[in-house]
């Protein structure tokens, strides 16, 4: 199985990277390699055949275009995105270029190699969520899959913004995707602003 990771020299995307190679998959790491990236992360398996790093930005269409026709993908993890915070208070456009526009052209470059393999069934979409998008804790202390969207950041906004293409994608064209929320990560590598 192939697999393509996107934001793959970002803190989640590095580890998920680090396990997929050593799992034996070959994973295929596209990163713009923005500030929260870090190749270094990744020097563990940067050497191994199965694993290939691009350099390309979601931002770019036709960048993500020639990645689908050169490495075949069987599956997209899409874990690129400005996520931090307080970034998005002090400068919103980024994220809504890289969250939502980025999420937009990965959608349209899927759909466009998946119909063109025959829309095959093995094929998967998987979108990385944040619990963000549900806005803040109440009284219960936890969300659920029936929680309502409530962004309360830029964010928050820009990324319930690109799980609802998500889910529109998969609805209009039949794109196979999964949409997951996760919550709060640390650990080794963990870049230092977050």
């Amino acid at each position: 199985m192939k697999l393509l990771v996107t934001g793959g020299a970002g803190f989640i995307g590095s580890a998920v990277v680090r396990q997929a190679v050593h799992e034996g998959l070959e994973v295929v790491n596209l990163d713009a390699l923005t500030y929260a990236a870090c190749l270094e992360n990744l020097s563990s398996v940067d050497a191994m055949p199965n694993y290939t790093f691009v350099q390309a930005d979601i931002r770019d269409r036709a960048a993500l275009d020639r990645v689908m026709a050169e490495h075949a993908p069987d599956a997209i993890m899409h874990l690129a995105a400005e996520s931090h915070v307080d970034r998005s208070i002090d400068g919103p456009a980024d994220f809504i270029e890289t969250n939502v526009t980025g999420t937009f052209n990965l959608l349209e470059a899927a759909r466009s190699y998946w119909e063109a393999q025959g829309r095959p069934e093995r094929f998967r979409f998987h979108h990385i969520s944040t619990d963000e998008v549900y806005g803040s804790l109440g009284k219960t202390g936890m969300f659920t899959e029936d929680t309502a969207y409530d962004p309360r950041s830029p964010y928050s906004a820009s990324k319930a913004s690109s799980d609802h293409l998500v889910r529109a994608w998969n609805e209009t064209y039949g794109l196979p995707v999964l949409l997951t929320n996760c919550s709060n990560n640390y650990g080794p590598f963990h870049f230092p602003k977050s």
